[in-house]
């Protein structure tokens, strides 16, 4: 049997909640460099480690909120049900990234997030990702309403990055635009 994709927090520290600090807008979770088996054949990181990183930022923002080991042990989790990624710059080996997490909306049973990816010291924008969240039971295998103390602290960082723009890219359909034939 093969072993599953862990993240960087499982079994070690993580930021954990504390009702009396300010939150961050938008909230810095996670840093990583870019490790050299995440370089592709082109020699910048895959597009697929692109999602891992924004995974693991996501999961250091799981961990803050309260949703761990514990959490999902007791029989709830997030699970995702879209991401759109959009790759800007390429990242090489090596290279410091620095992962940020906005709060765009939220309800009793879903979340709704936008993360970007920067070069941790020129700061410059290397990939973006849009993600829709569900709470769910795992055992009933559907959507569940997350615990008041869960959905309190969710919408207290909400309420810390409504004056934060909403990014241009978030909603966007994607396809090929044409002109329109006169």
């Amino acid at each position: 049997m093969s072993e599953r994709v862990t993240t960087p927090y499982e079994g070690r520290g993580h930021t954990t909640w504390d009702p009396d600090a300010e939150i961050e807008a938008p909230l810095h979770l996670h840093d990583t460099p870019v490790p050299a088996e995440w370089i592709d054949y082109n020699g910048h990181m895959s597009e697929s480690c692109y999602l891992l990183a924004f995974g693991d930022s996501a999961d250091a923002f799981f961990r803050y909120v309260g949703i761990d080991e514990a959490y999902r042990a007791a029989g709830h989790s997030l699970y995702t049900s879209e991401t759109h990624l959009h790759h800007r710059q390429e990242a090489g080996e090596g290279e410091p990234l620095r992962l940020t997490l906005q709060v765009l909306d939220h309800d009793r049973r879903r979340l709704h997030l936008f993360h970007e990816m920067r070069h941790r010291d020129t700061g410059v924008l290397l990939a973006s990702a849009e993600q829709l969240l569900v709470h769910v039971d795992i055992a009933a295998g559907r959507s569940a309403d997350m615990a008041d103390d869960l959905h309190e602290r969710i919408a207290a960082i909400h309420r810390a990055h409504a004056a934060l723009p909403t990014p241009d890219m978030v909603g966007r359909p994607m396809g090929i635009r044409r002109q329109r034939q006169q």
